[in-house]
């Protein structure tokens, strides 16, 4: 039987870049793609439905983490084999979808990340702000040390799930902000999920969506916190396996 791959596109003031992303979206290779709408100002629910979209708008604006949990349970109910999550301002390159999905189809990796992050020369030189770029290195090793992942970041907005990954972890229980990134790739981690990443050509233009300085230190911090939870989960599970062997 045919597996079935779902694009879900979580999108807020997307109007401008939606067209572009979705253009780039091969052809051929996702059986659907949906955009779930947090709540947009302009004409982004308008625009994915001219496109041919599977359109879902939220009552309210909920939030970033709140927009992927919606896109992750349509995906699922749709009956998703491989769900892939890309943000729709055109700062991630889709074109790389037939050639990620491999990795999942021969089970090299449960997970699949895209690595904006190939040298530091090209990101800042294709527009990644300083400030964002120091922040992504820090996380990324505290991140990589603390669950001993290898990944080259964890904070890309290019994601590919295998259908049991999104089954078996309490993404519903994450934040409705931003730190739902990192907390959904500490769940895969904690219950034993192979990651990993692939190079993905980075776009940073006017256009393109970002968070303000002082929301990425908050977003910062909220990551540390998740990481600190983490570790107190993960000891305890050792301690749990440690007491049932006496």
């Amino acid at each position: 039987m045919k597996e079935k791959i779902i694009v879900v596109l979580p999108a807020y003031n997307a109007e401008k870049t939606l067209e572009k992303t979705v253009m780039e979206i091969p052809s051929g290779v996702v059986d659907e793609i949906i955009l779930v709408d947090d709540r947009s100002k302009d004409g982004t629910v308008k625009l994915a439905r001219t496109l041919g979209l599977t359109v879902f708008q939220h009552e309210k604006n909920k939030g970033y983490g709140a927009n992927q949990k919606t896109c992750y349970k349509l995906a699922l109910e749709k009956g998703a084999d491989y769900i892939i999550m890309v943000h729709p301002d055109y700062q991630y390159d889709p074109r790389i979808i037939p050639y990620a999905l491999g990795f999942l189809k021969l089970d090299i990796c449960d997970v699949l990340l895209g690595n904006r992050i190939r040298t530091r020369k090209e990101a800042l030189s294709c527009g990644m702000p300083l400030y964002k770029y120091l922040s992504n290195r820090f996380l990324t090793i505290i991140e990589n040390f603390i669950t001993g992942q290898n990944l080259g970041e964890w904070h890309s907005g290019f994601r590919i799930f295998k259908r049991k990954v999104l089954e078996t972890i309490p993404f519903e229980k994450n934040s409705n902000n931003f730190v739902f990134d990192t907390q959904i790739l500490l769940q895969a981690t904690y219950f034993n999920f192979k990651i990993a990443d692939v190079p993905i050509p980075i776009r940073y233009f006017k256009d393109s969506s970002s968070i303000s300085f002082w929301r990425s230190v908050i977003y910062g911090s909220s990551t540390l916190l998740a990481l600190g939870k983490f570790c107190f989960l993960q000891f305890k599970k050792i301690f749990s396996i440690h007491n049932k062997k006496k």
